[in-house]
């Protein structure tokens, strides 16, 4: 994101009253994009915030410094969502630094453009599921154990799941299948108190 330009809009615009305080919210992807939004926004409500990311460390330093300028803590959490081990792992460390969690915000993701289908390697096709659905339930699966009742989980689709998109048929097919999941998932965890929702976003500068 820092080479961006212009550069993204992430900033509050309004004074925070208190809706997230003594919580702590894992968001993924926060080291640019929606993800920091998301990170800065929580902060100003009063959040502490993990900090998931893959490698854009510069980025997510960023992100760290927006959400201690609001004088909440933040701790960074680098590692590939898409591999089954790192979740479990990073998710004992927000607990470990935190002492809670309540808040699961799965917004990472990746697209590639291609015009003809036949462009999409296995490689990428692999890799685009892995990062944008796989990812999700490693995520959820860590987290669980760890959410109580009011617990809520937050998943990122796009509008491209309901439009549809000529250039992006690998990154569409795997937010139709968040949207599947999230509906899914929000049926099997409502006898525990836990909110499941999504949210489909258009395009956004990243």
């Amino acid at each position: 994101e820092a080479k961006l330009e212009p550069k993204p809009e992430w900033e509050p615009r309004y004074p925070g009253s208190g809706r997230l305080e003594g919580k702590v919210a894992i968001v993924t992807g926060a080291d640019s994009g929606i993800g920091r939004a998301v990170a800065a926004l929580y902060a100003r409500e009063g959040a502490d915030v993990a900090i998931f990311y893959l490698c854009e460390h510069g980025d997510a330093e960023r992100t760290k410094a927006i959400v201690e300028g609001e004088g909440r803590r933040a701790i960074l959490v680098p590692g590939d969502l898409g591999n089954p081990d790192f979740a479990p792992l990073a998710v004992r460390k927000v607990v470990d630094t935190f002492g809670r969690l309540d808040i699961v915000v799965n917004n990472a993701g990746e697209q590639h453009a291609d015009e003809d289908i036949r462009d999409i390697t296995d490689e990428q096709l692999r890799r685009t599921f892995q990062t944008n659905i796989f990812s999700m339930f490693y995520l959820v699966q860590a987290s669980l154990p760890h959410l109580e009742k009011g617990a809520s989980i937050i998943n990122c689709t796009s509008i491209t799941m309901y439009k549809g998109s000529p250039e992006l048929l690998d990154y569409s097919a795997t937010k139709g299948a968040i949207t599947a999941f999230t509906g899914s998932l929000s049926q099997s965890l409502i006898k525990k108190g836990i909110r499941v929702n999504g949210v489909a976003p258009g395009p956004i500068w990243t």
